[in-house]
């Protein structure tokens, strides 16, 4: 069983890399941008014509989500165009594409202005389990845009698919939210984080092991599905919860988004329904307290 991975260098590419030896029965390739540039067709030929490949997980992307703001082509070329090659290349060579898509997809008016919401209780209203695969997604930004078109040109190419939007992703990887807090906090002796995004972070290592899970089932469930840990909380509560399992003692203050103004609007509230991933590929889903915890060091 080949699996061709994109977006080696990332922090979900890299968690690939750090469990695959625990997958014997999986044959990976792992690709670098430099490697498979995915916005270039011929080059994606090439690779999946050399390799052959059962399933593709495609974990590149342009992930900044306030720079896209400014750079609308490039985002584009790789969130959109990107995954249109590769749906075609999934086409032409029965490959079946798994593909990383974000809580993003969701627009800040759009989760408060629906009975999804309740700011004081910090709780969906309608769906205790929150926003479900079946949402009618919103984007409110560049970025958020750019993976939901990239999410409707693999659907308009190719039938099997599995699309897994997934939120606030960090690790030991990359550059993510705890690596940013932690370096924050060996410079600061005062940090201000924003209290009122509600959404659930996500360990990179336990989103990559449900991709493989996916593979490892060989179920034809195509579709839309979420994933992400259990839970959810705020960027203060997340930073807080960092700072309390590294001993880091700073002094940490909880403001509005409105404080902290940026280019991209960021989904105020974004918790994601893991129903349909749990019951069909019987995935157990850790607290995201419990994942940080497991996964420090």
């Amino acid at each position: 069983m080949v699996v061709l991975v994109t977006g080696a260098n990332g922090q979900l590419g890299q968690s690939l890399q750090f469990i695959a030896e625990t997958y014997p029965e999986m044959k990976f390739v792992f690709c670098t941008s430099s490697d498979l540039d995915i916005t270039d067709f011929d080059n994606c030929q090439t690779i999946f014509k050399q390799y052959k490949p059962d399933f593709c997980i495609n974990t590149a992307a342009y992930t900044a989500v306030d720079k896209a703001e400014s750079e609308p082509e490039k985002a584009f070329a790789i969130n959109v165009t990107g995954a249109e090659n590769l749906a075609k290349c999934c086409l032409d060579h029965q490959t079946v594409l798994l593909h990383v898509s974000t809580d993003f997809v969701f627009d800040a008016k759009f989760s408060e202005g629906t009975a999804y919401y309740d700011k004081e209780l910090r709780l969906p209203l309608q769906n205790e389990k929150g926003l479900l695969e079946t949402d009618v997604p919103f984007p409110g930004g560049t970025y958020g845009l750019t993976k939901l078109q990239g999410e409707q040109a693999i659907q308009a190419i190719i039938d099997n698919y599995f699309i897994v939007r997934t939120s606030w992703v960090y690790s030991q990887f990359g550059h993510n939210f705890m690596k940013t807090m932690l370096r924050l906090a060996s410079e600061r002796d005062t940090l201000s984080v924003v209290d009122d995004q509600i959404g659930t972070p996500t360990h990179a290592v336990d989103l990559a092991n449900a991709l493989l899970t996916i593979i490892q089932s060989r179920k034809t469930d195509f579709g839309i599905y979420n994933f992400s840990n259990e839970g959810h909380c705020s960027w203060y509560d997340f930073a807080k919860e960092i700072f309390r399992i590294n001993k880091v003692v700073i002094d940490l203050k909880p403001i509005p988004s409105s404080a902290y103004p940026t280019p991209a609007k960021r989904p105020s509230y974004s918790v994601l329904d893991k129903t349909k991933i749990k019951s069909i590929f019987g995935i157990s889903i850790a607290s995201w307290e419990t994942s940080l915890l497991e996964h420090q060091g």
